[in-house]
């Protein structure tokens, strides 16, 4: 891994340890949801590849 993605990964594990110390667990609920429901957006769009029998 690159340094800067080091950097990057530490900096959100103390985002994410920060909020829970300061019980914000429903505003980081609310976060982690609206990033699945968009990865879930991408991944709907993508088309499919179709299979040729």
């Amino acid at each position: 891994m690159s340094e800067e993605l080091i950097r990057f990964l530490e900096n959100q594990d103390e985002s994410v340890s920060a909020m829970l110390v300061q019980n914000i667990g429903d505003e980081l609920t609310d976060i982690l949801v609206a990033a699945l429901e968009e990865a879930l957006d991408v991944l709907a769009a993508e088309e499919l590849p179709t299979t040729l029998h």
